[in-house]
């Protein structure tokens, strides 16, 4: 079966919400963002995101698992445009790895700052430690170890022990999410200014 317009078939909603235009599962991930963040996760119903999307929450089965899934996709949405530009730096060696690792930070500020919704502070949550969220955990590992790669490639990093290159990497990556909590306590700062910011401060303590 099948409508017209070329829409996708799904379960009737519970309300008519004004037209976003973006898909039903887009539309619970945001109203799950919303949610998580201002009333917090574990108080956070699927009824609750269901109602806020417009649907039944029975509908929302249609096109998730339930909270977790919603959870690991937002998750990871503040993880892979950052990774995919990492990915670029990391490939193009024809800049100083020292511009390219301040470039990556303040990419990743902006990606984590940037949204409507402060997802980074979801990555406190102590149901994210469990196994159902391996998928962020990976791709994150690997956005850190390219902080580690691009470091190691500077004159500074270059120069540094092992042991010392790990630490000046959990530093620099802890302070990059870290600011998520700074960017809480005044939102309307602008957040170009504060990622450029963030990536000087970032570099200093690589030791560049």
């Amino acid at each position: 079966m099948g409508t017209g317009g070329g829409r996708r078939v799904g379960r009737p909603r519970a309300a008519q919400r004004p037209d976003s235009g973006l898909e039903p599962r887009a539309e619970l991930l945001d109203a799950a963002a919303e949610l998580f963040t201002t009333r917090g996760y574990a108080a956070t119903t699927t009824r609750a995101v269901a109602e806020r999307a417009g649907m039944r929450q029975a509908s929302m089965y249609h096109y998730v698992t339930g909270k977790e899934e919603l959870l690991a996709e937002l998750l990871e949405s503040t993880v892979r445009p950052s990774l995919s530009c990492a990915r670029e730096l990391l490939a193009d060696d024809t800049a100083p790895a020292e511009r390219r690792l301040w470039v990556l930070c303040r990419t990743d500020v902006e990606v984590l700052c940037g949204g409507p919704h402060n997802l980074g502070g979801l990555y406190l949550l102590p149901e994210v430690r469990t196994e159902r969220f391996a998928g962020f955990h990976a791709v994150r590992a690997e956005l850190k170890d390219t902080y580690r790669q691009l470091l190691a490639a500077t004159a500074a990093g270059g120069a540094l022990a092992k042991s010392e290159l790990e630490l000046r990497t959990d530093l620099l990556f802890g302070l990059i999410e870290g600011v998520i909590l700074v960017h809480r306590s005044d939102p309307q700062r602008p957040v170009s200014a504060f990622a450029e910011a963030t990536a000087d401060a970032a570099l200093r303590i690589a030791g560049i």
